[in-house]
């Protein structure tokens, strides 16, 4: 199955957090890597849950879920950075991807979100 753009990235972004994640846990910074590590790669498979929705309903549920965790994701991003655990390229780059990710899927939501309403109208 050929997959979109949102998804070769949900899937990139967690591949490097994932890496971070171990990064942080083989310096003992076991509650970050956590929860870092959680809400990093969860973006990657509601958006791969998405793609096999029950429903229009279910679809923008699932979007709007790894749009949360792209949120939390974003928030330990910052806090990593200014613990001065996360170097200045590091954070950038990962914070890129990060924003990214919010705008495709906000736009993605918004556009399924639109789209429900009116069929709903109709």
């Amino acid at each position: 199955m050929k997959r979109g753009p949102l998804a070769n990235l949900s899937m990139e972004f967690a591949v490097k957090i994932s890496k971070l994640s171990d990064s942080l846990a083989e310096k003992r910074e076991y509650t970050i890597s956590r929860q870092i590590g959680k809400s990093g790669t969860s973006i990657g498979a509601n958006i791969r849950e998405s793609e096999f929705a029950q429903s229009k309903a279910d679809f923008i549920s699932k979007l709007r879920i790894a749009l949360k965790e792209a949120a939390e994701t974003d928030f330990w991003l910052e806090l990593l950075f200014r613990l001065d655990r996360l170097n200045q390229k590091d954070y950038d780059e990962l914070s890129g991807i990060c924003s990214q990710l919010i705008a495709m899927l906000t736009a993605s939501v918004n556009t399924a979100s639109n789209n429900a309403s009116h069929e709903n109208s109709n």
